[in-house]
């Protein structure tokens, strides 16, 4: 049977839900990351691919700009905002996400934001007399991508696959769940952001063999070293460090230039603006040899500093080789060297970084796989998992994941006793017999941790609770049963049975950074009432916000080079701003976007000879082999 060529028009979907099956359920995959996030699902080809936004942009800023009101906006929006106004502008919140004000506190970096701690023990963003967890921020994120993928596909959601770092630990996994739910999303699953990586290589590319997953974002490093037969995805072991990532690089950088700044105590703005300046460096370091890093902190005169990438490969170096460490153990917990992989596989933004791309192929002994685009792949791999578990993909590929760490129990002397050891496939259950220390002992408590290390107290308590109504014995008659259980995402639930009254307790671990499920309750209540109200609010600011920055830049560059228009052209392109501002002021958000798409087109030709202009005074007075 013929099939016809589907086109999309630029800055549309190539996902019209006209044509999706009926029972083809819509699902989508989410990689909700530190610096950007993403959405993906399955395309009319049966391959995945990235939804973009209005404008054609796949990522969107993990950014979350709080207004004076009850402003919120999301994405390139909060990012337009960050420098004006830091304090209510929250970037990088992933790294937020299940830690506490101590955890915090111990980055040593100078966040901009205002930190407490909050019921339970997860850290809160103070802003005017408001609290936000990283919960509810990442609930903003997650809404902004499930508006764009049901705008695409034509419909509600039936359910998402979102991905989370490797080495997650089970509050950081527990947090990612509950923001997805209350952002009114069905999670079906949580999969590891290497293993959602290694769905889509193998899926596209049929290979097979011993990969390793190389996965550095903004906020988080995971390696993964996966075997790929015959359509079973087996993850042999994992490992990582949930902070670091490229948003280190950035600190290694701001706080260079912070300190030739003389700036010992920056501002929240003056922070903000090192941090911006330090990722376009970085950036620009990544296809060229020398960049210039300009930091606007409020004087008229902008503070220079050239960088070039010798520089800034020795101030990273140390973190680069840091994630050699867990390289290295990862290969030696699966059993394998180097020589027994088929290949090395790139994942996340900061593999663009020359020194990093050096390192894994000297580490490894290879060159590094890239053929998917290392931003995108993650949420690629997770769109696929989400159309298996959908029932809409038959194909019977199988996903074995793993647990990062291991999950124990307190024993006597503060001992941990590791019921199932970490880079064990989930979901799994597992069982161990205990018995009582003293004579007539009537309870058990049952400490549930997790982590490596051998002293209860040296690893993440996750759960307490007892185990009452053991008949009076002597000390180790008794024989009380323990069961682990790891569901698909990673969560767990302990049990406990004394076996011969059959007392039973049991526990779903909910960590105490997590939210309970009455706040969850009561949030979803109040975002149901005002759900469609406080989108089309969220789009209209969203749209004035746009205005706003398309205003400002016509008009300072018509303050710079107006003189390239003549007075008809001028009048033309002064009657499109007219015409923005008097639409700005209205209700309507679409008819401000109109307005924006009218002052765009008009202002084409002058954004063309503005760039003439400033390659010809580049250019002058020098050679053109020069360029050669």
């Amino acid at each position: 049977m013929d099939v016809l060529l589907d086109i999309a028009e630029p800055g549309q979907s190539p996902l019209p839900h006209e044509a999706r099956p009926e029972d083809q359920r819509r699902v989508v995959g989410i990689d909700l990351g530190t610096t950007f996030s993403l959405v993906a699902a399955i395309g009319l080809d049966g391959k995945p691919i990235c939804i973009p936004d209005a404008q054609g942009r796949v990522s969107l800023a993990s950014m979350v700009y709080f207004g004076t009101g009850e402003e919120i906006l999301v994405g390139a929006q909060a990012q337009a905002l960050a420098w004006q106004d830091p304090k209510r502008t929250i970037s990088s919140v992933k790294r937020f996400m299940g830690r506490g004000l101590d955890d915090i506190q111990k980055d040593g970096f100078h966040y901009p934001y205002d930190f407490y701690a909050g019921a339970g023990g997860m850290v809160q963003i103070g802003i005017d007399q408001r609290l936000f967890s990283p919960v509810e921020i990442s609930a903003e994120i997650l809404k902004a991508l499930k508006y764009r993928a049901e705008e695409a596909l034509g419909g509600s959601l039936y359910g998402v696959v979102i991905t989370v770092p490797a080495y997650f630990d089970d509050a950081q996994r527990q947090a990612t769940k509950d923001a997805g739910r209350l952002a009114g999303l069905e999670v079906l699953r949580l999969v590891n952001e290497p293993t959602a990586a290694a769905l889509a290589y193998g899926l596209d590319q049929a290979r097979e063999g011993i990969y390793a997953i190389y996965d550095l974002g903004g906020g988080t490093f995971d390696i993964s070293i996966l075997k790929l037969t015959q359509g079973v995805f087996q993850v042999l072991s994992t490992g990582g460090d949930t902070a670091l990532g490229g948003d280190d690089f950035d600190r290694c950088l701001s706080s260079l230039f912070l300190n030739e700044m003389g700036l010992e105590a920056p501002t929240a703005q003056q922070i903000r603006a090192a941090m911006d300046g330090a990722r376009a460096v970085k950036e620009a370091l990544t296809c060229s040899s020398t960049a210039v890093a300009s930091i606007f902190c409020g004087e008229e005169t902008p503070f220079q500093r050239s960088i070039n990438r010798e520089e800034f490969n020795d101030l990273i170096r140390p973190l680069v080789h840091k994630t050699g460490f867990s390289c290295r153990r990862a290969l030696k917990d699966a059993g394998v060297t180097v020589e027994d992989l088929t290949g090395v596989v790139l994942v996340g933004g900061s593999t663009r970084v020359p020194l990093v791309r050096e390192f894994v192929a000297q580490l490894f002994q290879c060159t590094p796989l890239c053929d998917l685009d290392p931003d995108q792949v993650v949420a690629l791999g997770a769109a696929h998992q989400a159309d298996l578990l959908a029932g809409n993909d038959r194909s019977g590929l199988l996903l074995l994941d793993v647990n990062p760490l291991s999950l124990g129990i307190e024993t006597m002397g503060g001992l941990v006793e590791k019921i199932i050891p970490r880079n064990s496939t989930i979901p799994t259950a597992r069982a161990q017999e205990f018995t009582t220390f003293k004579d007539g002992q009537g309870a058990m408590a049952i400490h549930v941790v997790q982590g490596e290390r051998e002293l209860a107290d040296q690893c993440r308590s996750l759960a307490r609770f007892e185990l009452r109504g053991i008949p009076p014995m002597v000390a180790g008659a008794a024989r009380i049963l323990v069961t682990y259980q790891i569901d698909a995402d990673g969560l767990l639930t302990v049990s406990a049975v004394e076996q011969t009254t059959k007392m039973a307790q049991s526990i779903a671990v909910k960590p105490s950074y997590g939210l309970s499920d009455d706040q969850i309750e009561q949030m979803l209540r109040e975002a149901l009432a005002h759900g469609e109200q406080d989108w089309m609010a969220r789009l209209l600011s969203e749209a004035r916000v746009e205005a706003q920055r398309a205003l400002s830049s016509a008009g300072a560059a018509l303050k710079v080079d107006g003189d390239l228009l003549n007075a008809k052209e001028l009048g033309v392109v002064k009657q499109a701003m007219r015409h923005l501002l008097e639409s700005s002021q209205g209700e309507d958000y679409e008819k401000i976007n109109q307005s924006l798409k009218e002052l765009d087109q008009a202002t084409q030709f002058f954004a063309e000879r503005r760039m003439d202009r400033t390659i010809r005074a580049g250019m002058a007075g020098r050679n053109i082999t020069e360029f050669e």
